[in-house]
């Protein structure tokens, strides 16, 4: 019974529990619309699994919900709630756009050089929501969601700048090859060599046809870079226990300021590098939108997906690019909407909010078992 209650008070639990309960209410939403839960399952796991083209465009659609995944779980460590990571996510893009195309360097170097300064403009424009709690007592929530319109606007300025837009569109231009970070260029796979190559190789073919690149091993860095800042770092240590209790981490001599700076900076600097990788492997340029895109709002809930972990958001962001892959095959091939697909991943992420509850059931259980283990040994 111990190791019962012991499987309970483990975050995994509560993440396979949210995962499985979705699953089962988007079995019910399925049958309600008239569709097998079977058959589209089956299409959702076949089609992407088993397909090397979906399954390299799963990584590749994973990458920017990696970034902004660790962006918002970081913060969350230290108790902060950083709305902001859609608007750090779109500095990031424009970086990635501006010094990708104006700014000629070597193949190695050029994407060195946008990632640290997309990495710095986001860390600036998130510390601002930092600076302003901090010195101000402003709630970080209201001044990112200010912040995420500021800079999607400034965004959409600086790309319709006649010298920036390509006549006769709305985006910018394409960047320079020395800026991308695919693993095979586009002028490669249209070369003689390489469409020999597709042809000659089917299942290599596919893969080589995406955008897959160096984006999803820095992702794999970053994630392994921050669970070791936060585990086995002072600074981490300190980021943990601001989260934890903040009156009590300044009690012991931490600078709760000085932290949610810190953290704010970090978590736009990680935004802004998915906004740039995104530019270096798969759009290449910067648009004028209408509205935001939302990379920013799946991160987060790629983050709770992970239990706020950057090691669980890599397999979060993978299953979540993998669901939303999935759901558009479920329609092309079933006609189904793909906004089940949402309706599975918002009660997965509300799963996980009521999953907490597991480790207090887990104590209740533990109680009524020693309490009926001493009423048997007094009878």
């Amino acid at each position: 019974m111990s190791k019962f209650h012991d499987l309970l008070r483990k975050p995994i639990i509560a993440i396979l529990f949210a995962i499985i309960l979705g699953i089962l209410v988007g079995a019910i939403v399925f049958i309600a619309a008239g569709f097998n839960p079977i058959e589209a399952y089956g299409i959702m796991i076949s089609g992407v699994v088993a397909n090397p083209k979906n399954l390299a465009q799963t990584v590749v659609n994973a990458i920017p919900f990696i970034f902004t995944g660790l962006a918002f779980s970081f913060t969350s460590r230290a108790g902060l709630f950083n709305i902001g990571i859609e608007g750090q996510f779109v500095f990031g893009a424009l970086v990635g756009a501006l010094v990708g195309y104006y700014v000629a360097l070597p193949g190695i170097i050029h994407p060195i050089v946008i990632l640290v300064i997309a990495f710095f403009a986001g860390g600036i424009w998130g510390a601002i929501s930092g600076l302003l709690k901090s010195k101000f007592g402003i709630h970080e929530v209201i001044s990112t969601i200010m912040l995420n319109w500021i800079a999607h606007y400034f965004s959409n300025f600086i790309v319709n700048m006649p010298s920036i837009k390509v006549p006769g569109t709305l985006h910018s231009p394409e960047i320079l090859d020395s800026a991308k970070i695919n693993f095979f260029s586009t002028e490669w796979r249209r070369s003689e060599e390489g469409r020999a190559f597709i042809m000659e190789n089917k299942f290599l073919g596919d893969i080589v046809r995406t955008d897959l690149g160096w984006g999803i091993l820095i992702a794999i860095i970053a994630a392994v870079v921050l669970w070791f800042v936060l585990n086995h770092t002072k600074r981490g240590f300190e980021v943990r226990a601001v989260g934890l209790n903040k009156h009590a981490a300044e009690f012991s001599g931490i600078s709760v300021d000085k932290n949610i700076v810190f953290t704010m900076f970090v978590s736009g600097g990680i935004a802004a590098l998915g906004g740039a990788i995104l530019v270096m492997t798969s759009t290449n340029s910067v648009s004028v939108l209408s509205a935001q895109e939302g990379y920013g709002w799946d991160g987060m809930s790629v983050a709770l997906i992970g239990n706020t972990s950057p090691l669980g958001v890599l397999p979060a962001g993978l299953l979540f690019a993998g669901m939303s892959l999935g759901g558009t095959l479920v329609q092309s091939k079933l006609g189904a909407p793909t906004e089940i697909i949402n309706i599975i991943i918002g009660v997965i992420v509300l799963a996980i909010a009521v999953a907490s509850l597991l480790p207090r059931i887990a104590d209740r259980l533990a109680q009524l078992h020693a309490e009926k283990k001493r009423r048997e040994e007094n009878d």
